[in-house]
């Protein structure tokens, strides 16, 4: 397949496009600056442009751009950059790839495109798939603009899947980086209650399942991309302390990260969902690391 990847120089998209050239695909690096090698082609999404030809011999688009969410708090110039970011880098994918099917209805298109576990909002300890609603928070909320975005190519034909991402475990996903450093100083412990589920992913199965979505033809609307069992945030960090051989013992008040954190402490830290992978398993895939642990291991085991 021919494959053009949005957002490759971030965490995921770094580990992805190696991979899907080791499947012996043809990759092609959208981006915003000048182009520096020959596998990067200029696009403009905050003015949605792109190049009517750039798409037209795609197989498919992985649409993985969007300004970071990082743990601050939601200003609302920073509320804007998330928002914006996101929806026009979707819409213009979107609208370039029914351009291209315009152009070519024969050649069948995949549009494999980014959003977050965020769309279901603060869901408690009840079990979601994918067929749950929204929830009503900010990151709901711009979820739910996220996937409307990729209409344009749903309605011409193009087959499309909205990844609704946990937690990344990578050694050098911010998360990651940021616990395991307070946790090194034995600092850490659970957040709130600890009772809110943290839906999290290994980065070999973020990259794995995009992977497999690729070809898995039959399957299209969202898609949790989470292991298959979200822990409750004191079994996270209790595990995260064993990964780093430190331990979990001084939690942090709920009213300090609301204090420090605002909007995001609400929604994102003291707040979860136990978001389960079924139309990822339903669909044949199997993971990498099925347990927190084992993603752990792998991400901070080393070193």
């Amino acid at each position: 397949m021919k494959i053009a990847v949005t957002g490759a120089s971030g965490l995921i998209g770094q580990a992805l496009v190696p991979a899907l050239r080791t499947d012996g695909h043809e990759v092609i690096r959208l981006v915003r600056r000048t182009p520096r090698t020959a596998d990067e082609h200029r696009w403009d999404p905050q003015h949605r442009r792109i190049d009517p030809v750039l798409l037209q011999d795609v197989d498919a688009v992985v649409n993985l751009a969007g300004t970071p969410i990082r743990p601050r708090p939601f200003t609302a110039g920073y509320k804007r950059d998330l928002v914006t970011s996101r929806i026009d880098s979707t819409a213009t994918v979107s609208e370039g790839l029914a351009a291209a099917v315009a152009a070519d209805p024969s050649r069948p298109r995949v549009l494999l495109s980014a959003s977050a576990v965020g769309y279901y909002g603060d869901t408690g300890d009840r079990v979601v798939e994918e067929d749950a609603g929204p929830g009503e928070d900010f990151l709901a909320r711009l979820c739910v603009q996220w996937e409307q975005a990729t209409r344009p190519a749903a309605d011409a034909g193009v087959r499309v899947a909205t990844l609704r991402t946990g937690l990344v475990i990578d050694r050098d996903a911010m998360l990651v980086r940021i616990l395991g450093t307070v946790f090194r100083l034995g600092l850490g412990g659970r957040m709130g209650s600890g009772r809110q589920y943290w839906p999290w992913i290994g980065l070999a199965d973020e990259v794995g399942a995009i992977r497999f979505l690729l070809t898995a033809g039959d399957v299209s609307g969202p898609v949790n991309l989470t292991g298959p069992a979200p822990v409750p945030n004191s079994e996270f960090v209790r595990d995260l302390a064993a990964a780093v051989s430190r331990p979990a013992v001084l939690p942090v008040p709920a009213v300090a990260l609301r204090l420090a954190l605002g909007e995001f402490g609400r929604s994102s830290v003291l707040a979860g969902q136990r978001a389960v992978p079924a139309r990822l398993q339903a669909a044949g895939y199997r993971f990498t690391h099925a347990t927190l642990p084992s993603a752990l291991r792998e991400a901070l085991g080393r070193g």
